[in-house]
């Protein structure tokens, strides 16, 4: 196999927040890959980097009282700790607010100036007079045009799903001040993707095969071959001060770049800044190696269209993506993560608690594959996949095998000389189809035939029953074979894990067989000749880590209390109070009660009490959790209305994330009792 040269990177996180589990996910797989590719001999350059520019991230600065300098240094602080966290091996993180980033991004910019590509446009757009700004569509709500839904942001109504320009809205407002905007003319630059050389380029681009997935190509294609109002159109590449970027270059004026344009360049950037660090030449490296982007597939339109186009007609040493590889969303208990409705995971809870990071890795790899589909983290799921795969059957082989090595042959390993051990024989005889998997990125695969081959070597194990050897000194010789077959074999599974589970492999590489180096794909085939005593690898996930992580309520009564059982936990507990206490009207008004129809109802599987209940608001479907099963049978509970607080903050919990509460009655007597509106009443209406 001739020796790869590459060049790797993902999706830059935005500089104004903590990393998320979305984020873990897409560097634990491009992680995975990465470490392969170094294992077979490849010669790779991992980067990343903050995407620090944008007005969202002045705001936010401004809002804190800092310069956007500081808060993305105080941001870019936090990092390292859950890259280290996590194993992950970048060679080199940096930020696009950088000299390197701003000398290739005005570079870039000047030579698609020269090519013809760039085009200066008087657009009208919406403006703050308060704050002093044009206001980008997220900044402006108002009545949509089409249905008259009210509170609507400036692009798309939530309501009927309508598509528009914010200069469209009755009745704007600006979110920053609550000001009515004005419309105001200003100059602005436009990359004419356009352009016949553009789509030309684009379509070839899009046909070499294996560059991206079959489902992204036809996305793709959608877009470039879009008529009517959903032609291709031109981008707009500028933006008006007040802004925190890079500056449009060679004009009087004061212009930025958009941050859309500078961003991917930062993987440009983050490899000169490395190079720079190593004593290598960013062009000659860039021109040499295959350029591989991992992202998710909510920025396939910037990184299958602009950006490919931006790179061929920049020039060299600027060169198209050789692949992009997409992958999908993760949710959490079914949910798709939301920081706004809390169903996402912190990474930095899970290191702080103690979470072993090779558990997350593993699980996240079980779940991956070339495809671009949405994965889910779910609890149980979790502790099930880590304990009955990772302990149960992988490391369980080493601590069944090895005590019997090490006190019956002093850590000596049986020598098989040109004889092939059966187990051992059985692992490595996947090689191809193991390497077949970690290349074409479908890690699912290879978890599941890592485990598949870890449950025969269990059981060739189980058969020869080693406890039985050993209280016959005649079979002595068989003892041996068949507890250093099965840790030939172990080792051997050890290296297709490790670019999965990276800390665990290494400690078995030197921990136990004494290898007091990095691991290789070659190694699988190694056959050690000694042990050292086993010492513990892995330990078992608990599910007080898990409700931990999910913030649950400590108490093991409350464990899986939902917001309504809490609440008339704390309603009979005031039992002797005639009345609460005193509330005024605009106290009352804080609660936003709705009607809401239940469309879906079914019973939490470990939970006594809790019901799940899919709520319709009127247009937006709500997951609720209710401590009424002992009350209703869920499938009785189908069709009717009820009453629930709308407004509540989402609630964690293990059996998935709780977004509102329902309304019941109880007293002194048994029973709960639902709080029903009367006939007329429709989903959505609110109580008052």
């Amino acid at each position: 196999m001739s020796r790869r040269r590459l060049f790797v990177t993902t999706a830059l996180p935005y500089a104004n927040g903590a990393f998320h589990i979305g984020h873990i996910m897409e560097y634990v797989q491009a992680d995975i890959w990465v470490r392969f590719q170094r294992m077979c001999g490849h010669e790779v350059h991992f980067v990343g980097a903050d995407d620090a520019h944008g007005a969202p991230n002045m705001l936010k600065a401004e809002a804190e009282g800092v310069t956007p300098e500081q808060l993305v240094a105080r941001i870019a602080a936090e990092r390292p700790a859950h890259l280290r966290g996590f194993h992950l091996g970048f060679d080199n993180w940096h930020s696009t607010h950088s000299p390197e980033n701003t000398e290739l991004s005005q570079d870039i910019f000047r030579r698609l100036v020269a090519a013809g590509l760039i085009d200066r446009r008087a657009i009208e757009q919406l403006y703050d007079p308060v704050k002093g700004m044009f206001l980008a569509d997220r900044y402006v709500r108002g009545e949509c045009p089409n249905c008259g839904a009210p509170d609507q942001y400036g692009d798309a109504c939530e309501n009927c799903s309508s598509v528009y320009a914010a200069t469209a809205l009755k009745n704007p407002r600006s979110t920053l001040s609550g000001a009515t905007p004005v419309l105001r003319s200003s100059d602005h630059f436009f990359f004419r993707l356009s352009d016949p050389r553009c789509v030309g380029f684009l379509k070839q681009w899009l046909q070499t095969p294996g560059r991206l997935q079959p489902q992204v190509v036809n996305k793709a294609r959608e877009w470039l071959e879009g008529a009517g109002d959903k032609a291709l159109g031109d981008w707009d590449i500028s933006r008006d001060p007040p802004y925190f970027g890079i500056r449009v270059p060679d004009i009087a004026e004061e212009k930025y770049l958009y941050v859309w344009l500078d961003a991917p360049i930062g993987y440009l950037a983050s490899l000169k800044n490395y190079c720079a660090k190593k004593g290598l030449d960013f062009a000659a490296t860039l021109n040499a190696s295959e350029q591989i982007h991992f992202i998710g597939k909510d920025i396939i339109y910037f990184h299958t269209l602009f950006w490919p186009a931006m790179l061929k007609f920049a020039g060299a040493p600027y060169k198209v993506p050789d692949r992009v590889y997409v992958h999908g969303f993760i949710g959490v208990s079914g949910e798709k993560m939301s920081k706004s409705r809390g169903t996402g995971i912190s990474p930095q809870r899970y290191l702080d608690i103690g979470m072993n990071p090779d558990w997350l890795r593993y699980y996240i790899a079980a779940k991956l594959n070339a495809a671009v589909e949405d994965i889910d983290f779910n609890p149980d799921d979790f502790l099930a996949r880590v304990n009955s795969d990772l302990v149960g059957k992988y490391v369980n082989i080493a601590s069944r095998a090895a005590g019997f090595v090490s006190k019956q042959f002093g850590g000596r390993l049986y020598d098989f000389g040109d004889e092939s051990p059966p187990s051992w024989g059985l692992v490595v005889a996947q090689d191809d189809s193991i390497a077949e998997g970690y290349e074409s990125r479908e890690f699912g695969r290879v978890v599941r035939e890592v485990m598949a081959l870890a449950d025969r070597v269990n059981q060739r194990f189980d058969e020869a029953k080693p406890w039985d050897l050993a209280k016959d000194p005649s079979r002595r010789d068989d003892l041996h074979r068949a507890c250093s077959d099965a840790l030939l074999a172990f080792f051997a599974l050890s290296v297709y894990l490790a670019p999965i589970l990276p800390a665990t492999a290494r400690r078995v590489a030197r921990e136990l067989f004494g290898l007091e180096r990095e691991l290789t794909f070659d190694d699988r085939r190694l056959r050690p000749a000694r042990i050292a005593p086993f010492k513990h690898l892995l330990t078992r996930v608990e599910e007080k880590q898990l409700d931990a992580l999910f913030e649950l309520l400590p108490a093991a009564a409350e464990a899986t209390r939902s917001p309504q059982t809490h609440a008339e936990h704390q309603q009979h507990a005031a039992r002797e109070q005639a009345v609460s206490d005193v509330i005024t009207i605009e106290d009352f008004a804080k609660l936003d009660l709705r009607i809401a129809r239940i469309v879906a109802a079914e019973a939490v599987e470990g939970a006594d009490k809790l019901v799940k209940l899919t709520l319709d608001l009127g247009g937006e479907t709500r997951t609720v959790f209710a401590g009424i099963k002992a009350a209703y049978a869920p499938e009785a509970l189908t069709g009717r209305l009820t009453v629930m607080v709308a407004n509540l903050a989402p609630r964690k919990m293990r059996f998935g994330v709780s977004e509102g509460m329902i309304l019941a009655a109880s007293g002194d007597g048994p029973g709960i009792h639902l709080i029903a509106p009367d006939e007329g009443a429709q989903p959505g209406m609110r109580v008052k």
